[in-house]
């Protein structure tokens, strides 16, 4: 497959930012196939810890326009980028309801199209940055695309109508997981054929299968300390654990507004002595935590407003890596972790059978070893970050020829 012999725009709503390493993994897949990426930051970035294959990304990093500063010369930025922007004189009245920020933003961004010679573009989420994306191709008269992953799609706050105008508008759109393609089918009512199911692909030669035949009985959980992710039922799970005397500990790696809820949960049943809330690590450091223990837990859930997880890349990472996994049956987590075939699956908040299947793999070595050879070759077949991003890159060269009238018109300003 073809690599597009024209520049890419890449737009996210932060960068970088430290849960978002499929994010990452693609670009630089991209990049080894010989692409040219400009990466697109709608905010500065907020966390205090980032991956450290950041590193390895060339692509050039532009933030647009967010602060008040800015904003409060609304009417001039436009009134200046009107001039360089047939698309958006043509473009700007029929979309005043959007808000001010994402007009501006978007305005900007199709001057840097038009600067860098980019014939399409690309957001990761279906919300904020797929608006601005939208917007910014209209403006600039190329293509534009987004994946659709999770709270982007499912979350309570995101209006059918504005989903149905982004992916009617787009060129072509992906979704992380067969269970995404079919809740958009039944929300939409019908969905262009132009959708795609494209899992976030990982590069396998950084992670190195380890058989977890000899481990020590601990648990490792990882991911933001949000109420989807279901830490309160392994909490819960584990004093499970510790009344019925079952040997284990138990570490938790990440960061978020339930840290103190889950601190206080964890003195309530005394269990501070086995099991552990951990701030964020390296990836290197987190590889290491993974195949230093007996199971890795993803115990998710629907949340209260509907956020829920796509496909967690971490639990990708652990079946690559040889943890045998236990998770549930929400989004596409199924797709993955078929029950006692490649992982162990779980009703969601059921801390019972969580323990239950906590304590077979963590006592059975033979059973790890089982699920993890064939959670591994699952990975292999399926999640190869260098395969899935090829199908994203024809996607890329399909859309964007031939160039648009309006397009040619803005490159002919440059």
């Amino acid at each position: 497959m073809s690599t597009p012999e024209f520049p890419v725009g890449y737009i996210v709503k932060r960068y970088p930012r430290y849960s978002e390493t499929f994010i990452v993994n693609e670009v630089l897949s991209h990049e080894r196939a010989g692409a040219d990426i400009h990466i697109f930051a709608l905010r500065p970035p907020n966390d205090t810890h980032f991956q450290d294959i950041i590193a390895r990304v060339r692509a050039p990093v532009h933030y647009l326009p967010y602060n008040k500063m800015k904003l409060d010369n609304w009417l001039g930025m436009i009134t200046e980028l009107t001039g360089k922007l047939p698309g958006l004189r043509r473009h700007l009245a029929d979309n005043l309801h959007h808000g001010a920020r994402e007009i501006l933003q978007a305005a900007v961004l199709a001057e840097q199209v038009q600067r860098h010679g980019i014939r399409h573009l690309h957001a990761h989420f279906a919300t904020y940055p797929a608006e601005v994306t939208r917007l910014a191709a209209l403006f600039a008269g190329v293509s534009y695309s987004f994946t659709a992953h999770a709270v982007d799609i499912f979350h309570e706050s995101v209006r059918t109508e504005d989903l149905r105008e982004k992916f009617s508008d787009a060129a072509f759109t992906v979704t992380v997981s067969d269970y995404n393609l079919d809740y958009l089918q039944q929300r939409l009512g019908a969905i262009p054929s132009t959708v795609h199911r494209i899992y976030n692909g990982m590069d396998l030669d950084q992670f190195t299968w380890k058989s977890p035949l000899q481990r020590p009985p601990e648990i490792i959980a990882i991911g933001r300390l949000v109420e989807k992710k279901g830490f309160r039922d392994l909490v819960d799970a584990c004093a499970i654990l510790r009344r019925k005397g079952t040997p284990f500990r138990c570490r938790i790696i990440g960061m978020g507004d339930l840290r103190e809820a889950l601190a206080q949960q964890i003195i309530h049943h005394g269990l501070q002595d086995v099991v552990e809330l951990s701030g964020p690590m390296p990836q290197n450091e987190i590889r290491s935590r993974i195949q230093s223990a007996a199971v890795f837990a993803a115990p998710c859930v629907v949340a209260a407003d509907g956020n829920r997880d796509g496909l967690p890349t971490v639990l990708l990472e652990a079946m690559a890596l040889g943890t045998p996994c236990i998770s549930t049956d929400v989004t596409g987590i199924p797709e993955v972790i078929l029950h006692e075939q490649t992982g162990y699956q779980v009703p969601q908040h059921d801390p019972d059978a969580l323990a239950s299947a906590l304590e077979i793999l963590l006592q059975d070595g033979q059973k790890r070893e089982d699920l993890a050879r064939r959670a591994r070759r699952l990975i292999e077949e399926h999640f190869d970050v260098d395969r899935n991003t090829a199908l994203i890159r024809q996607q890329f060269s399909l859309a964007a020829a031939p160039v648009s009238a309006s397009a040619e018109q803005n490159l002919e300003m440059v």
